[in-house]
C-alpha cells in the first residue's frame, strides 16, 4: 500500500480510469511503489523538460497542466481534480515531461514512480493496457476540447465543465472549484469576463457560485440546457 494512502483514498483510486480496472494483485503491486505527496497552492510538481519519473492521481484539490509558449505566455492544457490522473503517457515512455504541473490549490496526490513500472508491466500486462486506455482517454478529451472551442458557446462549455465534475448523476450537488476562476476560463478558451457572463447565464438554470463553491440545483435541468443549446447551434449551422 502506498505510504499515506487512506481507506477513502483507496476507494477513489479504484474508480480511476487508469487503476480502476486492475486486479487486486496488480493494484497492490503498483500501489506498493507509490507515496502520497501534499504540494501547496502554487507549488510546482514538475517542470516541462524534467525527466518523466512518475505519474499521478489527484486525491484532493486541483492541479493545472500547462506549457510556456514562445512568447513566454502560459497555455493551460488541462486541469485535474480528485479521481483523475495525469502524466501517465510521459511516465510510460520514460521520456521527459512535455508540460509543467502546478498545484492550483493545496493538494494531495498519489505519486507512482516509473522506475519499477516496466517490471510491474512485465509481471502484470494489464497495467500497461490500463495506462494505454487512460492515455487514449486524455487524447480524446483534448480533441473534444478543440471541438468545444469551435462549436460551443461559452455557457455550453461551462455547463459541460460543471456536469463533468458533478459528483452525482441526478439531483443537486456542490462542486469545489479553484479559487482562481481565470484558470477555468483559460481551460475553456474564454476570457475571465466571458466566464462571468456564462455563470450569469447559467444562474437561470439553477447554477450558483460563491467564492470557490458552485452549486447545481438540478443536474437534469442543466443537462437539458446543454442539449438544447447544442441542438440550436446545430440547426443554425445546417
Amino acid at each position: 500500500m502506498a505510504i499515506g494512502l487512506t481507506g477513502r483514498d483507496l476507494e477513489l483510486v479504484r474508480k480511476t480510469a487508469i487503476l480502476g480496472g486492475l486486479g487486486e494483485d496488480a493494484l497492490t503491486a503498483l500501489l506498493s511503489d507509490g507515496v502520497v505527496k501534499t504540494p501547496e497552492r502554487g507549488e510546482v510538481i514538475f517542470m516541462q523538460g524534467d525527466p518523466a519519473n512518475a505519474f499521478y492521481v489527484v486525491l484532493d484539490g486541483w492541479v493545472k497542466i500547462y506549457r510556456m509558449t514562445v512568447a513566454g505566455e502560459e497555455a493551460v492544457v488541462g486541469i485535474f481534480t480528485a479521481g483523475q490522473s495525469f502524466a501517465e503517457a510521459a511516465a510510460f515512455t520514460a521520456g521527459k515531461f512535455p508540460v509543467s504541473a502546478e498545484g492550483v490549490t493545496d493538494c494531495r496526490l498519489l505519486m507512482i514512480p516509473s522506475n519499477h513500472l516496466f517490471d510491474r508491466i512485465r509481471n502484470s500486462p494489464e497495467i500497461g493496457l490500463s495506462m494505454l486506455a487512460s492515455t487514449s482517454q486524455h487524447l480524446h478529451a483534448l480533441v473534444h476540447q478543440v471541438q468545444q472551442l469551435k462549436a460551443h458557446t461559452g455557457a455550453q462549455r461551462l455547463a459541460e465543465f460543471m456536469l463533468s465534475h458533478a459528483p452525482v448523476d441526478d439531483g443537486a450537488c456542490t462542486i469545489a472549484l479553484p479559487y482562481d476562476k481565470a484558470l477555468i476560463a483559460a481551460h475553456l478558451g474564454m476570457k475571465p469576463e466571458s466566464l462571468s457572463r456564462a455563470f450569469a447565464r447559467l444562474k437561470e438554470y439553477g447554477v450558483g457560485v460563491k467564492r470557490n463553491m458552485a452549486t447545481i440545483q438540478d443536474i437534469a435541468r442543466l443537462r437539458d440546457f446543454f442539449e438544447q443549446e447544442r441542438a440550436e447551434v446545430l440547426r443554425s449551422r445546417s
